[in-house]
């Protein structure tokens, strides 16, 4: 039986972008292209399974471009594309709310014991 889709417009966009690493992922990619070590480098975090994961759903998505050099050694790009960059601004005020509210967060998190 196909699941039917929601009509709630929040819920089918958390299906696309939702979890812990995208938009952290599509936040660095807004200010640069990266290689994949590059991108594992600044997020020390994920596991590099969890991060090419990522990468590819991101990537069917339409949010990010990979570029493959095909050179030995392997040399492959990241870049956001313009659907990505239309999260922009999305993406900066959740970056400013985090800030903001650091303490808060902080404080909330240790209760969770994360």
């Amino acid at each position: 039986m196909k699941k039917i889709k929601s009509s709630c417009p929040v819920e089918r966009s958390l299906e696309l972008i939702s979890g812990k690493w995208k938009i952290c992922i599509l936040w660095k990619l807004s200010e640069k292209n990266y290689r994949f070590g590059e991108l594992k480098k600044s997020m020390p975090d994920i596991t590099i399974k969890m991060l090419s994961q990522q990468l590819k759903q991101l990537e069917l998505g339409n949010f990010i471009h990979r570029k493959d050099f095909q050179t030995i050694p392997p040399k492959v790009e990241y870049s956001i594309t313009k659907f990505g960059k239309s999260l922009d601004l999305i993406i900066n005020q959740i970056a400013e709310w985090g800030v903001k509210n650091k303490s808060h967060i902080d404080l909330t998190l240790s209760k969770l014991g994360k």
